[in-house]
C-alpha cells in the first residue's frame, strides 16, 4: 500500500507545492474552533407558507 495521501488531478505541482498544501490542511486541521462561535444560519426560514401570505401582491413586487 504506497498510494500517496495527495493526487495532483491535473497540472504538475513541485515536490515544495505539495508541502505547502499539505503544511496548510495539517494547520487547519489542527486549529481548535473559536471559543465564541457565531451563528451563521439566517434568521428566519427561507421558505413561506402561502397560506399565511396575503391575497393580493403587485405585479411589480419581488416578493
Amino acid at each position: 500500500m504506497n498510494a500517496p495521501d495527495i493526487r495532483v488531478e491535473k497540472g504538475h505541482a513541485e515536490p515544495e507545492e505539495v508541502a505547502a498544501i499539505t503544511a496548510i490542511l495539517l494547520a487547519r486541521a489542527a486549529a481548535r474552533p473559536s471559543a465564541t462561535e457565531t451563528h451563521r444560519g439566517r434568521p428566519k426560514a427561507g421558505w413561506r407558507r402561502l397560506e399565511r401570505e396575503g391575497g393580493f401582491r403587485a405585479p411589480h413586487s419581488w416578493h
